[in-house]
């Protein structure tokens, strides 16, 4: 690319944001007050929004800012260690930033239902590890919880206008879900949530534009972009974007290399905790060694009860014969060597109310199938 290429190219960049900055304060200025809600993934897409916005709520006068503007994150409590305190150390230094400007930010991190977490499902009602065709842990982990906060504002607020990070270069699959929403207008209505608008904001950049301005400007919060780049770097590939429909599941948990749970078996090979790896981080090895087992042991029929848990017994139109959940004894050896994947990497796997949860899911079991001398549960959740 020669000089008057690369004069073209920063000035096709140079107006396209400044179009998209038109946007963000021409929306942010239309006469009523439906709150907005950025999904924050802790990605590039997401974090470039945030930026956006965050810098145009600056420029405005306090009398102006009127319009409260939720930053909205997800913790599936199986999250990458790496990505997880990225997400955490952002979304506070957003928070103390704007409390400290005085802009009407608020920001929240959803968490799964207790009873609805990935060990409480799999080794407490024994769900097999997830996969493509039976793909449990998106509705439960990602969907439900951010839909839940979403409906909470909207029952208060009447209508809110949610903002994603999706572009429509970013891959066919993300092609297909911005044709979805795509009516024409700024604003679309969201598929599955009433009284949810959404507003994509970047959605005709390209990877290099978000790359770009994120290594040219510091976040408008403080301290820089530069852990998030090293963050993909590290990672190679990137994050599992936020998901508040069905029919954006697919983006969690596909061929690419995104980082997100690091229990995902949906993806063949976890690319981005072995990039990690690779990248010096080697105690994340135990965590992928553990992650390969839970992915091979999932079709084991010696491992898989022949009914499921409402006591039907599962056969396709073809003959083939699906099995139920795994084994009690299986699930007790996932949770003794997840009890002996903590002692080993020192960090916190699952939660005291999960544990509980799990003996009284087994408790349960083994008394309607009367199988209580044929197992210790006590024994087996205290990892004795």
């Amino acid at each position: 690319m020669d000089g008057a290429e690369a004069l073209a190219l920063e000035d096709e960049r140079t107006a396209l944001f400044d179009a998209i900055r038109s946007d963000l304060l021409d929306e942010y200025r239309q006469n009523h007050d439906w709150p907005w809600i950025i999904g924050y993934s802790g990605g590039k897409d997401s974090t470039l929004v945030t930026h956006l916005v965050f810098e145009m709520l600056l420029s405005l006068p306090p009398s102006q800012r009127s319009r409260p503007v939720h930053i909205v994150a997800n913790d599936t409590l199986v999250e990458s260690p790496l990505v997880v305190q990225h997400i955490i150390e952002s979304i506070e230094e957003i928070k103390n930033a704007a409390n400290a400007f005085g802009l009407p930010i608020i920001t929240k991190i959803t968490r799964p239902a207790p009873d609805q977490s990935f060990w409480v499902n799999l080794i407490g009602r024994g769900y097999p590890s997830p996969n493509r065709s039976f793909r449990w842990c998106t509705d439960r982990m990602k969907i439900l919880p951010t839909s839940r906060y979403i409906k909470s504002q909207v029952d208060a607020a009447g209508q809110v206008i949610l903002l994603l990070g999706v572009r429509r270069s970013e891959s066919s699959t993300r092609a297909a879900s911005v044709g979805r929403y795509d009516n024409g207008e700024r604003l679309n209505k969201h598929n599955d949530l009433v009284g949810c608008m959404v507003f994509r904001p970047i959605v005709e950049l390209h990877t290099d534009d978000v790359w770009e301005f994120l290594a040219l400007n510091e976040p408008p919060w403080g301290g820089s972009h530069l852990k998030l780049i090293g963050l993909y770097r590290n990672a190679s590939g990137g994050e599992c974007p936020v998901v508040t429909s069905k029919d954006d599941a697919p983006s969690c948990g596909t061929t690419s290399s995104r980082f997100g749970c690091w229990t995902c078996t949906v993806v063949e090979k976890d690319r981005s905790l072995e990039g990690f790896v690779e990248s010096g981080y080697a105690e994340f090895t135990p965590l992928l060694d553990f992650r390969d087992w839970l992915a091979s042991i999932r079709n084991d029929k010696e491992r898989r009860q022949a009914r499921r848990r409402d006591g039907r017994i599962t056969i396709t139109e073809g003959g083939t014969f699906i099995p139920g959940p795994f084994t009690l004894q299986t699930r007790a050896e996932i949770f003794e060597r997840l009890r002996n994947l903590e002692a080993e990497t020192g960090q916190r796997l699952i939660s005291d109310e999960e544990v509980d949860l799990i003996h009284q899911l087994w408790s349960e079991e083994i008394a309607d199938h009367g199988k209580a001398r044929s197992l210790n549960v006590r024994e087996v959740v205290k990892g004795k």
